[in-house]
């Protein structure tokens, strides 16, 4: 199919293209990778007057560590997040949840935070950054401002992003010692979604107890799910194997999938279940638990 017809716009400064969001309004779409937005397009999901691509925009696109804060760039490709070496070795749940993410093709054009701001629960980056406790820079006509990740998504492909607004930073608090966070993913192919995926990050404290910890769900509600009930469970315990499992649990019970291609309700509730397992396992061997 053909998108229907609309005039682009290539800024050269974010000034620029906050200025055009604020002109044009509801008509106007943003383009960073465009991985999500071309092809809904294409085939008339939805349609635009404008469309504002950021993608030229210089000063968008890095992976740096700045006075105890992981700062990604929302430009940032996801390629580009594979080969971080600050990624691979301090950032595991974003370790393993990049490669996963659609395929080669989607991974050299998609930017980490068109990922993340496009609302779409089905997306790997709004649960990784609800489970790291990310903080998630906005810039408009006003000038800067952050929303906390588990804040930030409100429905369906609705954020707290207003519509002169654009998602500029992903930042990262820099995690204790005896950390660590891992993703477990389940999709039918290369390319697909996932039926299930879960995001996991865990600290521990000196005698090897829970002090922190965080699960998040993908693709089990109209937004990714901060599974608190499970997350609390395990705060202030030892996390032996019945431990975990009471945790994955509960975070499964606060999954509310649809049921489609994909699998039934109840698969993918169980499939919450038993990734979340895994995601905790892995996590807690990351930070030094047995």
């Amino acid at each position: 199919m053909i998108p229907a017809s609309f005039d682009y716009h290539r800024p050269g400064t974010l000034d620029e293209a906050i200025g055009l969001l604020s002109r044009h309004g509801a008509d106007a779409k943003v383009l960073s990778g465009g991985m999500s937005l071309l092809p809904a397009l294409k085939l008339r999901l939805g349609s635009c007057g404008h469309l504002i691509d950021i993608g030229r925009i210089p000063g968008l696109e890095y992976v740096k560590e700045d006075g105890g804060t992981l700062r990604i760039g929302a430009g940032t490709r996801q390629c580009v997040l594979a080969q971080s070496e600050i990624i691979n070795s301090r950032y595991g749940v974003l370790a393993d949840a990049v490669p996963l993410i659609a395929d080669p093709l989607v991974r050299n054009r998609g930017t980490f935070g068109g990922n993340v701001a496009n609302g779409d629960p089905a997306n790997d980056g709004p649960a990784i950054v609800i489970a790291l406790g990310a903080e998630l820079v906005a810039r408009g006509p006003q000038g800067e401002r952050t929303i906390a990740a588990n804040r930030f998504y409100k429905d369906l492909f609705v954020t707290a992003l207003a519509p002169d607004e654009i998602l500029t930073e992903i930042r990262v608090p820099l995690p204790p010692p005896r950390s660590g966070s891992a993703y477990r993913k389940l999709k039918r192919k290369t390319g697909d979604y996932a039926a299930a995926a879960s995001a996991v990050q865990v600290t521990l404290d000196a005698r090897g107890a829970v002090q922190r910890a965080c699960i998040a769900l993908t693709n089990a509600g109209p937004t990714p799910i901060e599974a608190v009930q499970g997350s609390r469970f395990l705060e202030g315990k030892s996390p032996d194997e019945k431990t975990i499992a009471e945790a994955a649990r509960l975070a499964a019970t606060a999954a509310a999938p649809s049921a489609d291609r994909r699998g039934s309700v109840e698969y993918k509730r169980e499939m919450a279940r038993v990734l979340t397992a895994r995601a905790l396992k892995a996590a807690l061997e990351r930070a030094g638990g047995n």
